[in-house]
């Protein structure tokens, strides 16, 4: 049966995994019943698990030898207070990013070309824990028992050489809610550091001995002082921002807080905008400190890196949106902020992401749900379908795509980067 035909077919099981998903979220690397309803969705159609690794992380395939097209789906969510569907027992975890549609998209897609069958290549789908950067000391806790390296997924699992076979990958991920647009194609995502900073004071009595104490809180005050004279500073063209919040605040009413903890990603669409940015901020963090006599510990961990995508999937990907939107409801060539692990693949190998809708409320946001199912499911996994089928088919045009691809980075530079 055609492949597309196949999905529209069998929408409504597409549907019900969708669902089953998106009712069970859970953090980075703890997607244990998000990988036990993939699992028998995959085995029920004919699928053998491979390459489990890194807690949740698997594989499944089709085919085999060149090209190799690798797909991607992420299975954690965030936390996000007051989603209908948020798990209570891990953080208030909920899929408010659309995780659980990548899920689903991608498994539909490969039921659909192993009932067709291909020839000449070779799909994998990657199944990729932790990408939202988040549930941080609990990933430091499995980096000290040796479960993980890093703290993000695609992280881990490029340095442990799983995509080095692949030669281009394709990924999705939902707009949220946008009236305005049906689709994205060719969005630049920027990259991020991840800053956590310990303000130390002295504790004493908040009534009787306020002088005899360092108020780490005020310590925090200045720096957030200097913190936004920073801002003034930063080039329109390298898109910075740096945002966080005030995880521990002090101890006690009754005392003069001892130690303020201050988390923040300094965010840009330049590598070495952040690295100079970061270092900025170190030193306002420092100074500020010294200037009441307190001190300031910083632990600063690389997060992930730009996303730049490669164009000639993209071409491929426009021509099959147009069988479901004009030219003028795609958002094309977004330059965004936001930011993924998928970025780090894209160093290495020619990698896509488009965005799709079928949502209503916010990113991120307790309001997000899914609204329209076609939108949300069917249409990105019949154009998935056919991109694939066309690079499958297309010999010369996946030459080309393999041939002009410059990595942007070595692999030991990159882990320097990443280990530093």
């Amino acid at each position: 049966m055609e492949t597309t035909n196949y999905l529209e077919k069998n929408k409504d099981n597409i549907y019900v995994l969708g669902d089953e998903l998106y009712k069970n979220p859970e953090l980075g690397y703890k997607e244990f019943r998000t990988k036990e309803i993939l699992v028998k969705y995959l085995k029920d159609n004919g699928f053998k698990i491979e390459n489990e690794c890194f807690e949740t992380c698997f594989t499944v395939s089709i085919g085999k030898g060149h090209p190799h097209i690798g797909l991607i789906a992420e299975l954690d969510a965030i936390p996000t207070l007051g989603h209908p569907f948020a798990n209570k027992n891990d953080s208030y975890a909920a899929h408010s990013c659309g995780h659980s549609t990548q899920c689903a998209i991608m498994s539909s897609v490969m039921a659909a070309l192993k009932q067709k069958g291909i020839e000449n290549g070779k799909v994998t789908l990657f199944f990729t824990p932790a990408e939202e950067f988040t549930d941080v000391e609990y990933r430091r806790k499995l980096i000290k028992e040796k479960k993980i390296k890093y703290i993000g997924g695609k992280i881990n699992m490029l340095e442990a050489g799983m995509f080095d076979d692949v030669d281009m990958l394709i990924h999705c991920h939902t707009m949220g809610q946008n009236p305005q647009y049906h689709f994205s194609l060719g969005t630049r995502l920027g990259g991020f550091v991840h800053k956590k900073i310990t303000f130390k004071g002295k504790a004493s009595h908040a009534a009787v001995l306020p002088y005899l104490g360092i108020n780490a809180l005020n310590a925090f005050n200045i720096f957030e002082t200097a913190l936004n004279a920073l801002r003034e500073t930063f080039r329109d063209e390298d898109k910075m921002r740096i945002h966080g919040f005030v995880s521990e605040g002090g101890q006690t009413v009754n005392s003069i807080p001892e130690r303020v903890i201050y988390e923040c990603y300094v965010r840009s669409m330049n590598l070495g905008a952040i690295d100079d940015y970061s270092k900025r901020v170190d030193n306002a963090a420092v100074h500020s400190a010294k200037a009441i006599g307190a001190s300031a510990i910083i632990k600063t961990t690389p997060g992930y890196l730009p996303l730049e995508q490669e164009p000639l999937i993209n071409d491929i990907i426009r021509k099959e949106m147009y069988k479901y939107a004009p030219k003028e409801e795609i958002n094309d060539g977004e330059v965004s902020m936001a930011a993924g692990d998928v970025g780090d693949i894209s160093l290495f190998k020619p990698v896509v992401q488009f965005g799709y809708t079928g949502f209503k409320g916010m990113c991120h946001g307790k309001d997000l749900c899914i609204v329209d199912k076609n939108r949300a499911y069917t249409e990105p996994a019949k154009i998935i379908v056919k991109t694939v089928e066309k690079l499958l088919s297309d010999k010369t045009l996946t030459d080309r795509i393999i041939k002009d691809y410059k990595p942007r980075m070595s692999k030991e530079d990159y882990l320097k980067y990443i280990n530093q």
